[in-house]
């Protein structure tokens, strides 16, 4: 622990906020080409199987929202007990958090038996669309226990300094999905059903993966499920945590089903293209996202260790990273939006008409939500998570979707320009905030 410390402390900040983004961005970067491949598969089969897969994509990431936000009152709750050695305590951490997590897979089963029909319904008039859309989240929302099982796995192997294994039981899960898809959807023709059996055995095996690999660890966290014991102060404290956690996470998942519904007063294939945006922007934010965690552990450290110096280079650093990750992926989705439509999405003359000018569009929010993100990492660390909160609330709810509204009702073509028009009332927000933060606090450090 003690060279980590000083790690943070005297390494240069620039190759230290590298070298503590690389992991993370190296997992979500496993996650963003296995979402983008599973969608160029379903693309394939035709408009209508991707849109039923864009209208799924609000309930998938929402379903992420609940593992992330429980996982981050997991570890919380995992690190602390660990780090005061009360190993005993620790393992009745891990049981409450599968607990947990058997509470989220409940609330997702019940979504797919009683309420995924009527939720695409509600999507969509096209009854080929609704019933694709149906049969997908039916089964990623019923067998979601796999799901469910790999994030507490691997939240304990990254808790107790296992960080191979985190990127083993991600890696392995994506991987199989990746393989098993195109076999399901066409050689047995199964279509989009057949990506949804592929992601549902990708996820139980990564959860069966993560169960063995936390086996092995069982000596230096020694877990017994028939010692179990509910702890309401646990599960409590556990709980206050995860709440807002589970908020911010579905953040997201609100704005999807917002901005579907919107571009649904004008055409499904502005969904469809909503879809393909949502796709292809992991690649540049899950960097800028990957930058930001790293910030957090760095400005953290360094602003308790009374560093000015090394709290305000690595803003500015973060700044720059971020914003260099923002104009590479604005410069390449500018000139490849035609060619990724046709080649990769088999994109109609419709949708490549609406589709190029439109990704164009969202593209030119990239450099302005990079500064906005890595305010919130200085937000986040030095005390200002309310500030962080509003900054998120405006870019992804409170501006986008009243501003794409009325564009959808007033210039429908110009309606992707929401993104760039609502990054830049937050980023304002986000810069004022910030120059009070530093005036306020950094400066004083």
């Amino acid at each position: 622990m003690e060279g980590k410390e000083n790690m943070l402390g005297t390494m240069p900040v620039g190759r230290l906020v590298l070298q503590m983004s690389w992991p993370v961005m190296l997992s979500m970067l496993m996650q963003a080409i296995y979402n983008l491949v599973d969608s160029v598969y379903v693309a394939q089969v035709g408009d209508d199987a991707f849109l039923a897969l864009s209208y799924a994509y609000p309930i998938q990431t929402l379903m992420v929202a609940f593992c992330t936000g429980t996982g981050v009152a997991f570890s919380a709750a995992l690190a602390q007990r660990l780090g005061e050695r009360k190993m005993d305590e620790a393992g009745q951490t891990v049981l409450h958090g599968f607990l947990f997590y058997g509470g989220c897979w409940v609330l997702f089963l019940l979504f797919g038996v009683l309420a995924s029909g009527l939720y695409m319904d509600l999507c969509t008039q096209n009854p080929q669309v609704a019933e694709m859309g149906r049969e997908y989240l039916f089964i990623c929302c019923c067998f979601s226990f796999g799901i469910c099982t790999q994030f507490p796995c691997e939240r304990v192997l990254q808790s107790t300094g296992h960080p191979s294994g985190f990127m083993i039981v991600q890696g392995s899960g994506a991987l199989i999905n990746l393989v098993l898809d195109p076999i399901l959807i066409f050689v047995f023709d199964m279509g989009v059903p057949g990506a949804a059996v592929a992601t549902v055995i990708g996820q139980i095996s990564g959860g069966i993966i993560g169960l063995c690999l936390v086996r092995r660890i069982r000596n230096q966290l020694p877990v017994n499920p028939r010692a179990f014991r509910f702890q309401r102060s646990l599960a409590r404290e556990m709980g206050r945590v995860a709440a807002p956690a589970i908020v911010m996470q579905s953040m997201s998942s609100l704005m999807s089903m917002g901005m579907n519904g919107i571009l649904n007063l004008w055409s499904e294939t502005a969904v469809w293209v909503l879809g393909v945006y949502f796709k292809v922007q992991s690649f540049v934010f899950m960097p800028m996202f990957s930058i930001n965690n790293g910030l957090i552990a760095i400005l953290s450290f360094n602003y308790g260790a009374k560093s000015r110096s090394r709290v305000s280079g690595a803003i500015r650093f973060g700044i720059l990273a971020s914003l260099v990750t923002a104009l590479v992926g604005l410069a390449l989705l500018w000139v490849c939006a035609a060619p990724l439509l046709t080649v990769a999405f088999n994109a109609g003359e419709a949708a490549l008409a609406l589709g190029v000018p439109a990704l164009r569009m969202t593209a030119l929010a990239f450099p302005v939500a990079a500064v906005s993100i890595a305010c919130s990492a200085a937000f986040q660390s030095l005390g200002r998570s309310v500030d962080s909160l509003v900054v998120t609330l405006l870019r992804q709810l409170v501006l986008l979707l009243p501003i794409a509204f009325l564009l959808v009702r007033t210039l429908p073509d110009y309606t992707f320009l929401s993104f760039l028009l609502a990054e830049l009332g937050a980023c304002v927000v986000a810069l004022v905030m910030y120059a009070r933060l530093y005036r306020t606090t950094i400066s004083r450090i």
